[in-house]
């Protein structure tokens, strides 16, 4: 096998480098292998020293091993503030200040913007967003997963609301409204009329046609009155 070809490091991140845990002085290949047999959390910032996976000397954490007879890079992407070393050719990775970690993308104002109300970073489509203060700061409504650190990719709903994207494809197979606003998660407006297609078909019997119902629509967010149907109240 070439060796130049040989993927180092474990199923979560690609890089040539154990790091040694400051919390419990052990040697992992990231925080989330720490975090799978500890019963503690890995403290990223704290990272200090590293062990070179080809040459297997310790030393303090950086891009490049200091043994003169190996000098591998560790990672094609080095942060000194997150101690984050990365290796996959296939992804671009920038440090948010404000976000204060490493985030996926080419960079800030490039391909990404950082909102201050939702204290997040977006992509640059995403300009005319709806804030909801923090929201990333929170689990997932469907895997419960805390959402700001994830590493799966996360996607922010026109409520601006947000989820995992794996969790929206499975959610909107049999859902379509926010699970925590009941908001419609995209244009309704065929199917909306499809509904009113349906109501003028099932004719409610004689006794209750003068019925009325007061509703409440999440989407405008305005209550109003209607006809009563025991099929569906719009």
């Amino acid at each position: 096998q070439d060796e130049a070809k040989t993927v180092l490091g474990c199923s979560h991140y690609q890089r040539k480098c154990k790091l040694l845990s400051k919390c419990c002085g052990k040697w992992y290949s990231c925080r989330f292998c720490h975090d799978d047999n500890e019963d503690h959390a890995f403290d990223r910032y704290a990272t200090e020293s590293v062990s070179c996976m080809k040459c297997d000397t310790a030393q303090p954490i950086g891009k490049t091993c200091i043994n003169d007879d190996c000098k591998c890079e560790f990672g094609r992407y080095y942060c000194e503030v997150c101690k984050f070393i990365d290796d996959d050719n296939s992804k671009d990775i920038y440090h948010c200040d404000k976000c204060k970690i490493c985030r996926i993308g080419k960079g800030l104002d490039i391909d990404y913007f950082h909102c201050d109300r939702c204290n997040a970073c977006m992509s640059i489509s995403l300009k005319k967003h709806k804030c909801v203060e923090r929201s990333l700061e929170s689990d997932c409504p469907i895997c419960h997963a805390y959402m700001f650190t994830s590493t799966t990719p996360v996607m922010f709903l026109p409520c601006g609301h947000c989820m995992h994207v794996s969790c929206y494809e499975e959610y909107t197979l049999t859902n379509y409204i926010c699970p925590l606003c009941s908001k419609s998660l995209g244009d309704m407006e065929l199917y909306f009329a499809s509904i009113d297609e349906l109501l003028e078909r099932e004719r409610m019997p004689t006794e209750y046609q003068d019925y009325k119902s007061l509703i409440y629509c999440s989407d405008c967010e305005r209550k109003s009155t209607t006809r009563f149907h025991f099929v569906y109240h719009k």
